[in-house]
């Protein structure tokens, strides 16, 4: 997905892709510059933000994404926020820090499509660029400074005020009734903490839920890295902060909603036959009624951050 002229003017003026030199005095803000900045693809039409949008809480909407030359990936984009604490990175937790994450999208030749060399020969021609790493880091364009550029920049997008916080806060107006009963859900009957745990509702491991059968499913996960078996069909448990705003939802981006994703854990055989490599917890159905079904959409709403959510305009 590449901005309209009118897609990134929003985005400036609720504070994303700025990109005055003039207020550019920081590696985070020399970040967000590149970031939005299709320099960094082959072609010079794909930005980081193209497959992270700040709409959709710097997720994709697509259920993979386009890079240059209309080449598609072969995974879901997951949101950058919240990942300042994150262990591991990628669905198959192949990078370990930001400043490894921030490069593969750029060397990928489905994604970006440029040589690190050769983006960083362009930034040094670049006069605005020069200027800004001269100013910045007191040193020209380099790997090192590129990356840490933006992945200071990604460090940035932690979310903690949602109608969640303000509920465990103390407001207990914050949140509806049915949200009330979806947290009691998630943490009880659903299981769903098992997994989404700790503040960002991630615990930071690789979980095989099914979605891998060697047949119509075939994408390996976490065995391309380590090569173990039982990790075949193994990805990263993503954080599910902003989550109402990152569909499609999987690695695959198989389900197009919410409600789907709680219908699939409600009764995985229902939906995917012979799943290989499916965790224990999952073998049972969760037996939720359609009102529990609701309830729990609710909870996963609150958890959408107030800097996402989009206000009424004023007539």
């Amino acid at each position: 997905m590449i901005f309209s002229s009118l897609s990134l003017i929003i985005l400036v003026l609720a504070g994303f892709g700025a990109d005055d030199p003039t207020v550019i005095n920081s590696k985070e803000r020399l970040g967000e510059k590149l970031f939005f900045d299709p320099i960094l693809s082959k072609d010079r039409t794909i930005s980081c933000a193209s497959c992270h949008n700040p709409e959709f809480a710097f997720a994709d909407s697509a259920v993979v994404s386009t890079g240059v030359g209309g080449k598609k990936g072969t995974r879901n984009s997951p949101s950058v926020t919240n990942l300042s604490g994150r262990p591991s990175l990628f669905w198959d937790g192949r990078a370990s820090s930001l400043e490894d994450q921030a490069l593969q999208p750029i060397i990928n030749p489905v994604e970006m499509n440029l040589p690190i060399l050769e983006a960083i020969d362009r930034l040094q021609k670049d006069a605005v660029y020069a200027k800004l790493f001269q100013q910045i880091f007191n040193a020209p364009p380099t790997q090192k400074n590129l990356l840490l550029a933006i992945a200071s920049f990604e460090r940035t997008l932690e979310t903690a005020n949602s109608p969640y916080d303000r509920y465990i806060n103390g407001d207990d107006q914050a949140i509806s009734e049915n949200a009330k009963k979806g947290r009691m859900l998630f943490i009880g009957k659903a299981n769903c903490n098992n997994c989404h745990s700790g503040e960002d509702f991630t615990a930071d491991r690789f979980k095989g839920i099914g979605l891998f059968n060697d047949e119509n499913l075939k994408d390996q996960g976490r065995f391309d890295v380590t090569g173990e078996a039982a990790n075949k069909g193994h990805f990263k448990i993503p954080g599910l902060r902003n989550v109402a705003l990152t569909a499609p939802y999987m690695h695959n981006g198989m389900f197009k909603t919410l409600k789907e994703v709680i219908n699939y854990y409600n009764n995985p055989d229902a939906v995917i036959k012979n799943g290989k490599n499916r965790d224990l917890s999952l073998n049972k159905p969760l037996g939720l009624t359609d009102s529990e079904i609701n309830n729990l959409e609710a909870f996963l709403l609150s958890l959408t951050d107030d800097r996402f959510i989009k206000k009424p305009t004023v007539k």
